[in-house]
């Protein structure tokens, strides 16, 4: 008898597509929407859903991130990886007058920088 040919990681592409798509997080325009005043409102008092961590209580808003509990929030709130996306909310996002002035349509304006902040805390 002869032996068979192996398959490899012929089957796997699939899988590792559906796995980075589960662990993709917000962009940064989709974000910029949420930190409007009634959006975030709802962001942060949400209702209890036992499918989230920390039943969606807890919740960064400039990271799009769920925590356990309000400690590990706070401890968030001190690391770099938010204080990297509060740099990065910073500037404006990228708009359709934007894309058209590249384009050669109208004047270009640069982007303004904006003053972020962490979110405050519920007691």
């Amino acid at each position: 008898m002869t032996r068979y040919a192996k398959k490899g990681n012929h089957g796997k592409k699939g899988k590792r597509k559906e796995l980075k798509m589960n662990r993709r997080s917000k962009d940064l325009d989709e974000i910029d929407q949420d930190l409007e005043s009634q959006n975030a409102e709802k962001l942060l008092n949400q209702s209890l859903d036992i499918e989230v961590a920390g039943g969606a209580q807890h919740y960064c808003l400039h990271c799009a991130r769920y925590f356990i509990d309000d400690h590990a929030l706070q401890a968030h709130f001190r690391t770099k990886v938010h204080k990297r996306r509060l740099k990065a909310l910073e500037t404006e996002p990228y708009t359709v007058q934007e894309a058209e002035a590249a384009a050669g349509i109208g004047t270009y304006i640069a982007p303004k920088k904006r003053k972020m902040s962490t979110q405050k805390c519920k007691e």
